[in-house]
């Protein structure tokens, strides 16, 4: 069973349910061995119906961050994160693509995604946007040599990332609805 204690893959997981998309959500109690190592566990795989399969990893932040709320468009991640994914591309083959779903806790009046891509769960609201891994690997930059940590430049992230509903459905009048519960 998937970590339900993280509300922000708690969110994204409901997310994915409410609109019927298919998905597994994987066990991240141990991470999968791998030749002489080990893998960060991804998070989802996800198939939507005649679409892309994606391998996806949630980064859960607020909008905005920063303990005045005042930063917005945080899109940090380790840079171990990226390898992983990239090998469970490798891994899982042809027809599987690595994703990043940025799942933002809406923590004031601003939002990342268009009112109606607003997601509510458990009386707080989110706003996921996707970045595939390739574009995001290719603009990340080093922000902590410490922590090994990356992230792309806020304007080349906002060109780039885009509402999650935009790539995993089409999102009819009707189904706004179920953004509601």
């Amino acid at each position: 069973m998937a970590n339900r204690d993280n509300h922000y893959e708690a969110a994204f997981e409901a997310f994915l349910r409410s609109f019927r998309i298919p998905y597994v959500a994987i066990d991240e109690a141990r991470r999968a061995l791998a030749g002489d190592g080990s893998l960060k566990s991804l998070d989802f795989i996800v198939s939507p119906v005649g679409s892309q399969r994606w391998l996806v990893d949630v980064k859960g932040r607020k909008f905005p961050g920063g303990e005045d709320h005042q930063t917005y468009w945080k899109n940090w991640t380790p840079r171990e994160d990226l390898d992983s994914l990239q090998c469970w591309e490798q891994l899982f083959g042809d027809g599987f693509s690595g994703l990043l779903v940025f799942a933002y806790w809406l923590v004031a009046d601003r939002t990342p995604v268009s009112p109606e891509h607003v997601f509510e769960f458990r009386d707080r609201r989110y706003g996921f946007v996707a970045i595939g891994l390739d574009d995001y690997r290719r603009s990340a930059r080093t922000i902590s040599g410490r922590w090994d940590t990356v992230a792309m430049p806020t304007a080349k992230f906002r060109e780039l990332a885009i509402p999650v509903q935009h790539l995993l459905l089409t999102m009819p009048a009707a189904a706004t609805e179920a953004t509601r519960g």
